[in-house]
């Protein structure tokens, strides 16, 4: 058998074994994606069912209209541009997942550990768009979402079955493949994001506030945020919180480099412009609307519960329902995606459907506690700064561990299972952020960028005195 044949029917028994998802050698040019793909994956995986719950959250800390509008317009330039620089080009260099370039960076046994940690924080992300589909789903049945007061507390026994029926859904959808993953985005984001800008002109037109001289006052936005922290305390949420926040509440995803395993796919680097649509429709303009659901809603009915199936049937009918219930499939799909391949990394001979299957039912465990879902400002902030500083390891492998005379992919030329650099760099900075924001009450989003930026200096500085010199040893 001649080499092109022996590569060709290597390439065919690998692509067969991986369902053709590559999730342990580089994407081949036949399988990269145009830029449609990601437009519409990213429409719909962020204008999608978090919005329902971070939207109002935003009112509910007490954040000021104006610090809204003009906070998440900055923040989210700077997390477009940072998916767009730091994650679009090592993804097309490389075309490997997150995990296995880890792999090769940190060692196998070092990139289980990180894998554990990385997908059970999805899972626990996706599990919060779960109880936010299967609140959509409950309105009509009388099924009520009610936040206990224990993070880990059930809801009523009705809504923990919607809860597990709305996970099977997703998880099935999720283990079809990242291909299956964008049609679904690409079909529904669309008529998404025109629902989510009909919530928010219909909660103005609800709240009377239909003038340029009432917009401009948002007194229907300050009334509603007294009412809630009449009830809840007084407390600030800045404009640097805002803009903080929208930067990085995705922060694990392009500072920790998650979305390398989404771009190793992109045909070209203009592909990494497709997170904008994500961050205006849905971080932007459907965080307001949501938001507004709820200062209409307190306004009509001096009801303050974020309840996203409730605030949309208040605002448009059946036709709220099915959006929240939609837009909770299109963000947990693609996260029980990313799970998926992180529990597939822990077990790399395992097959990809099985582990996003078993990514599908820890989310739907983490759906059934409803209290999570009530936390994700806290939440997003915090599992930046748990998986971010991966993301500043793999930058400085790739752009500096040759300009100053070290070796890339370390663990992978010298055969490690754990890169001692690795893991002191990733953890300790890892450990004083977590001690800041629970020890400390730091705001969880600050941590991320300090983490990271330390993180990639240790990992210089500690290769430099722990990597042995450079041999003839070549990478696997």
């Amino acid at each position: 058998m001649n080499e092109a044949l022996a590569d060709t029917v290597d390439e065919r028994v690998a692509e067969e074994h991986t369902g053709g998802e590559y999730e342990r050698q580089r994407v081949p040019d036949k399988a990269l994606l145009g830029a449609g793909k990601f437009w519409g994956m990213y429409a719909g995986e962020h204008a999608a069912g978090t919005e329902f719950m971070i939207g109002p959250l935003f009112l509910a800390a007490g954040a000021s209209l104006a610090d809204l509008i003009l906070g998440l317009l900055l923040g989210n330039i700077l997390a477009v541009l940072t998916w767009r620089y730091l994650v679009t080009p090592i993804a097309i260099a490389k075309r490997f997942t997150l995990y296995y370039q880890l792999e090769r960076i940190a060692g196998g046994s070092l990139v289980k550990l990180y894998n554990v940690v990385n997908g059970v924080l999805f899972c626990f992300l996706a599990g919060a768009m779960v109880t936010v589909s299967a609140s959509a789903v409950g309105v009509p049945f009388d099924i009520h979402y009610a936040v206990p007061e224990q993070t880990f507390g059930f809801g009523a026994p009705s809504f923990t079955a919607l809860v597990v029926v709305v996970g099977i859904v997703m998880a099935v959808i999720a283990a079809a493949g990242y291909q299956t993953v964008a049609r679904v985005a690409n079909i529904a984001a669309p008529w998404m994001i025109c629902i989510f800008a009909a919530c928010g002109i219909v909660s103005l037109i609800q709240m009377g506030a239909t003038s340029s001289e009432a917009l401009s006052e948002g007194k229907y936005w300050s009334d509603a945020v007294a009412f809630v922290q009449a009830k809840s305390g007084e407390k600030p949420f800045t404009f640097s919180q805002i803009v903080i926040f929208a930067w990085l509440c995705n922060g694990a995803m392009h500072f920790g480099m998650a979305d390398l395993s989404i771009f190793r796919f992109a045909r070209k680097p203009s592909s990494g412009w497709a997170p904008a649509v994500g961050m205006f429709l849905g971080h932007y303009m459907a965080w307001i609307a949501a938001a507004l659901l709820l200062a209409a809603q307190i306004k009509l009915s001096q009801n303050d519960s974020a309840n996203p199936g409730m605030l949309a049937w208040g605002a448009l009918g059946w036709t709220g329902i099915i959006c929240v219930v939609i837009a909770g499939w299109t963000t947990a799909n693609p996260t029980i995606y990313r799970a998926g391949l992180a529990f597939q990394g822990i077990f790399p001979k395992s097959s990809r459907t099985v582990m996003t299957l078993v990514a599908g039912a820890v989310a739907t465990m983490a759906g059934a506690f409803p209290n999570l879902s009530a936390q994700l400002l806290g939440f997003v902030g915090t599992y930046g700064t748990v998986l971010g500083p991966m993301g500043a390891i793999i930058f400085v492998d790739y752009y500096l561990m040759k300009r100053f005379g070290l070796q890339d992919e370390y663990a992978a030329r010298r055969s490690q299972s754990v890169n001692m650099a690795v893991l002191i760099a990733w953890l300790l900075p890892v450990f004083v952020g977590l001690y800041l924001i629970f020890a400390q009450d730091l705001f969880a989003a600050y941590a991320v960028i300090p983490c990271w930026i330390i993180s990639g200096i240790l990992y210089l500085g500690l290769s430099k005195m722990l990597q042995s010199p450079a041999g003839d040893v070549a990478a696997n």
